[in-house]
């Protein structure tokens, strides 16, 4: 969904949990959001995906209120806040860093937020032990943070949002700091306490598989806009634009001509589901899995040259030089992998290809 100026537009933004409508912020010269509006309805997790410098932070910290905006409105709850310091939203932030006060114990960190907003002791106390059970760590109220690991801290660290029950959680780059097989592991964790709780919450990261696991809609964002918004499947399986099929799919951008229903790539005849109504000269998104590659014959349409082969366990990843331009290549075949210079022919799924440019 793009940014759109149309009052029906703004009607339909209003009954989300979180609205942005028509919002810009600016850094004197600098656009940081540009006419940004989407409407993220409650309960639902929704991630902010995008390269460096897309504006995804920037849009995070708007809704926090730790920036104000330049342009536009932003509700919460049905409220207005756009004009309300941090302190007067009901939103909670998880940082990348955790943010954990080293001197004071896990029990305390979590509790400290309570306390600072006016809750007595003994409350904010036995709502900390409650956060802290929450995300599993009943046990570790005593413990200081040097003494957990970085999943751990970071689990207190969402529980520490948590105990704020607030309208709207925030996380940013909240996994950043783990290695691979814990950001999983977290990654799973938070989403299940989402759920479970029906927050509604926002995700800021870079990590595309991260954003498809732990999303029920991604934003995609760049150059300081709205690219697409959808759920997981339907940007991986119908990206709007070039930019979206490369950042999410990490798919070959190739050439093909639209004849009729049938789209001709490098000599293949295919039939596209969504052609989206161009004609002519067209661009194709091709996904990297969805090439068949194998021993090239004298008659084969399409034959590329093997450049580059990697062994990842589970697949084999080629890079190819062929008359479509070079070509990123994933194999579940990794038994006999194909020889570095050696002829293939290349042939496609009956999935993961969708026209993403052309004329209309």
């Amino acid at each position: 969904m793009k940014a759109d100026n149309s009052s029906a537009m703004t009607a339909g933004l209003a009954s989300g949990a979180l609205v942005f409508d028509q919002v810009s912020k600016q850094y004197g010269s600098v656009t940081a959001v540009d006419n940004v509006s989407f409407s993220i309805p409650k309960g639902d997790l929704v991630t902010l995906l995008g390269p460096s410098g897309c504006g995804k932070t920037s849009t995070l910290r708007l809704i926090a209120g730790l920036e104000h905006v330049s342009r536009g409105r932003i509700l919460i709850g049905g409220q207005d806040v756009t004009r309300q310091s941090a302190i007067e939203r009901n939103v909670s932030m998880v940082f990348q860093s955790y943010a954990l006060f080293p001197h004071m114990t896990v029990q305390e960190n979590v509790a400290y937020g309570l306390e600072v907003g006016g809750a007595r002791k003994t409350e904010a106390k036995e709502r900390a032990i409650e956060g802290l059970r929450l995300v599993g760590l009943a046990d570790f109220g005593p413990r200081l943070p040097s003494e957990l690991s970085g999943g751990q801290q970071q689990r207190v660290a969402v529980a520490r949002a948590l105990v704020l029950e607030p309208q709207v959680l925030l996380l940013d780059e909240p996994l950043s700091n783990l290695d691979t097989k814990l950001r999983r592991r977290v990654r799973d964790e938070i989403r299940e306490i989402q759920q479970r709780l029906r927050l509604t919450a926002v995700y800021v990261t870079h990590d595309q598989e991260e954003a498809l696991a732990v999303s029920d809609q991604i934003i995609v964002m760049n150059k300081q806009k709205v690219a697409q918004q959808g759920s997981p499947r339907d940007l991986f399986e119908t990206p709007a634009d070039e930019f979206v099929a490369d950042f999410i799919c990490d798919a070959n951008l190739v050439a093909g001509e639209l004849q009729g229903e049938a789209c001709e790539i490098g000599g293949i005849k295919l039939q596209l589901a969504n052609p989206r109504r161009y004609r002519g000269a067209v661009r194709v998104a091709v996904r990297p899995d969805a090439m068949r590659l194998r021993p090239a014959a004298a008659n084969d349409p399409l034959v590329g040259a093997v450049l580059h082969a990697a062994f990842l366990g589970t697949e084999m990843q080629y890079t190819l030089a062929s008359p479509l331009g070079e070509l990123f290549v994933r194999q579940a075949e990794v038994r006999r992998p194909l020889a570095v210079g050696s002829s293939v022919a290349i042939d496609f799924a009956d999935h993961g290809l969708c026209v993403v440019g052309g004329q209309a």
